[in-house]
């Protein structure tokens, strides 16, 4: 490690961004208990205080001069991809539209498959993007594993060493997010593309869904044990999903077609919701209470005057 101050078994590496910037690296050689192949003993570095817009760019760079870098782990990747193997293996796919025609049953002739160019299908214009860094959470970790020992012996023996940060292309600090709200807003006309090709898109996919659907219309559904179908259309037979249309009796004796009631329907008031109702029903309730008492007087009266002994 040399002369240089420990804090904790890491060796700070002085990093400059400018005359007047400087950032620490804080570094240490990696050492684990349980054997690990994504991180081998001996051949790994382990950094902390990582700048949070590093990449693995700017890390193979940042040790380019003690030897040659196999791999960059950061802290935020996935732990399934440490003993992943970089080389994709091609699988092989096969295209079913490369064929002239179907495989059809026995008796049946094969239909043709219209063959469709790459220039019919719609294709969604995807909208503007400016290659940023990615942004990680500020004193991340970082393992920086080498090809040999030797390369990694050198770059304990230089972690003291000040260094100058990689100089990029890319926009950073204000700049970064300067051009990130930029690429959050494109203009009105752009988006207006993007939304009409991916409505035509959807339209394409649809209308390719329709096409192998197993029911056309004329066709009689048959179930698995061969019987066919019988399913209500329209008025005059016609069904829209296939099948064996069923006219309506009416139809049959008279020929008429069914017409729809279009005559709306009176709407009703609601007695008693208001206030003003509710006062009329009472006034009326008292009305009808006076009237029939009135009624009954008048019966009373009447009686009285049928009486054949009068005492007064």
């Amino acid at each position: 490690m040399g002369h240089s101050t420990l804090f904790s078994g890491f060796t700070p590496i002085p990093v400059t961004y400018s005359t007047k910037a400087t950032h620490y690296i804080y570094a240490r050689s990696h050492s684990v208990t349980k054997k690990n192949d994504a991180l081998p003993t001996g051949r790994t570095l382990f950094l902390v205080n990582v700048p949070p817009d590093a990449t693995e760019r700017d890390l193979v760079q940042l040790f380019k001069g003690a030897g040659t870098v196999e791999k960059v782990v950061f802290s935020t990747d996935n732990a399934e991809e440490l003993g992943r193997d970089t080389e994709d293996e091609d699988e092989e796919e096969e295209n079913a539209d490369s064929d002239g025609g179907t495989i059809a049953p026995e008796g049946e002739k094969p239909r043709k498959r219209r063959k469709v160019s790459q220039k019919d299908i719609p294709q969604v214009k995807p909208l503007p993007t400016i290659p940023l860094r990615t942004l990680r959470k500020t004193g991340g970790s970082a393992h920086i594993v080498f090809l040999d020992t030797s390369s990694h012996d050198r770059a304990v023996n230089l972690l003291s060493k000040p260094r100058p940060w990689p100089a990029t292309e890319e926009p950073r600090g204000l700049a970064h997010y300067l051009a990130l709200y930029d690429s959050l807003r494109p203009p009105l006309d752009v988006v207006q593309e993007h939304a009409d090709t991916y409505i035509e898109v959807y339209e394409y996919e649809l209308a390719k869904e329709r096409q192998k659907s197993q029911y056309k219309k004329g066709e009689a559904i048959v179930d698995e044990d061969g019987f066919t179908l019988v399913t209500r259309g329209g008025a005059y037979g016609q069904t829209l999903g296939g099948g064996v249309g069923v006219a309506s009796k009416k139809f049959q004796h008279t020929g008429e077609t069914r017409t729809r009631n279009n005559k709306k329907k009176e709407k009703k008031e609601k007695e008693g919701f208001y206030a003003f109702q509710k006062a009329e029903r009472q006034r009326k309730e008292i009305l009808d209470l006076k009237r029939r008492w009135e009624e009954d007087k008048a019966k009373v009266e009447q009686l009285k005057a049928s009486r054949r002994f009068k005492p007064y």
